[in-house]
């Protein structure tokens, strides 16, 4: 299996929901790596690493609306190279 990553930005209703967490605790279920970060803009950026079924789920879970506190209305990807290996998935401040 390719590892690959995917960098997305999720818009909605997504900060001070438990986004960031919830995002988490999904991507360590399925096994998938990078992290996940409250944006200016309102937006929430993450970055999932690891084999491209996982992560598709995880942008699955992201697209479906998250967790059910949060509203989504869109999700942003696109395939990313990061500058630095991730060992588990973070929530980034």
């Amino acid at each position: 299996m390719a590892s690959i990553c995917t960098m997305a930005w999720v818009y909605g209703s997504v900060q001070g929901v438990g986004f960031r967490y919830s995002t988490q605790g999904e991507a360590l279920q399925l096994g998938v790596t990078g992290y996940a970060r409250n944006l200016d803009d309102g937006g929430v950026e993450v970055l999932a690493c690891g084999e491209a079924e996982q992560v598709e789920k995880l942008i699955a879970w992201l697209k479906a609306g998250g967790p059910r506190s949060a509203r989504v209305d869109r999700v942003l990807t696109e395939p990313h190279q990061p500058t630095r290996s991730w060992d588990k998935f973070a929530i980034l401040y």
